[in-house]
């Protein structure tokens, strides 16, 4: 188990990407704090499935828009496991699709606190407890084509953490490294709410890999950039979307 000793929290791991990262680390022997906003049950599902297998977890409901969210979610993990290995910022989402028309600042705001003040309040909150170890933060294909109709509030997001990314590599290095991943269509339920069914089918129809890719698929690639095999891999915003877009 090449994550045995490691302390990681996973944040939105209630289902989908962060709840199959979150069993992910686990299976790699790292004790997994998972945080959940909506999905509470999902989340200590997670959390009894890592237990039955020997391993240690739990679950905090928090909103880590905000200081106080991300605060308690750093203490409890510090408390309950000493300190802190592994940070992987999934928390994120597109909320509705609006064009600029359309949207109001309290809508770009909120998608921007969502995705991109989440992952500066996780990483501060986090960085006097780690002296070493790796961040992975979700970022989107979006980030890289600017995203479908009425994703642009999103699709700039995503593009701030990748660019966060790379600075935050340039800073924590050496000793921690900062890497992020560009999913492409996951069969989430960010596609099961925001995306039409033919749209979907179209897109796996034109991937290489003619699928959409699972959540596991992309749990499986964040457990290797949080590992050792990664020691020299910092900065890199990785895509992985079946061949779908090459950057």
């Amino acid at each position: 188990m090449e994550l045995a000793g490691k302390t990681a929290i996973v944040t939105g791991a209630g289902r989908d990407i962060g709840r199959a990262v979150a069993l992910r680390l686990a299976e790699e022997g790292a004790a997994v704090a998972l945080n959940y906003h909506s999905s509470g049950a999902g989340a200590e599902a997670a959390v009894a499935e890592i237990e039955a297998a020997g391993g240690k977890a739990f679950a905090l409901q928090g909103d880590l828009t905000t200081q106080a969210g991300a605060d308690a979610l750093v203490a409890k993990t510090v408390e309950a496991f000493n300190k802190i290995d592994i940070l992987v910022n999934n928390t994120g989402g597109l909320i509705a699709r609006k064009t600029i028309p359309d949207m109001s600042l309290e809508h770009w705001n909120a998608v921007m606190d969502l995705n991109l003040t989440s992952t500066f309040l996780m990483v501060k909150a986090c960085l006097p407890h780690m002296d070493s170890g790796a961040i992975v933060n979700l970022a989107s294909q979006a980030g890289r084509d600017g995203g479908g109709p009425g994703s642009v509030a999103y699709a700039a997001s995503k593009g701030a953490v990748m660019t966060m990314t790379r600075g935050l590599a340039k800073e924590l290095g050496p000793n921690i490294r900062v890497n992020a991943l560009c999913p492409g269509m996951i069969d989430t339920d960010f596609h099961n709410i925001h995306s039409k069914a033919e749209v979907r089918t179209h897109v796996a129809n034109i991937t290489p890999l003619k699928r959409e890719g699972a959540p596991e698929d992309t749990a499986n690639l964040v457990a290797y950039l949080a590992s050792d095999r990664a020691a020299f891999i910092t900065g890199a915003n990785v895509d992985i979307n079946g061949g779908l877009l090459f950057s």
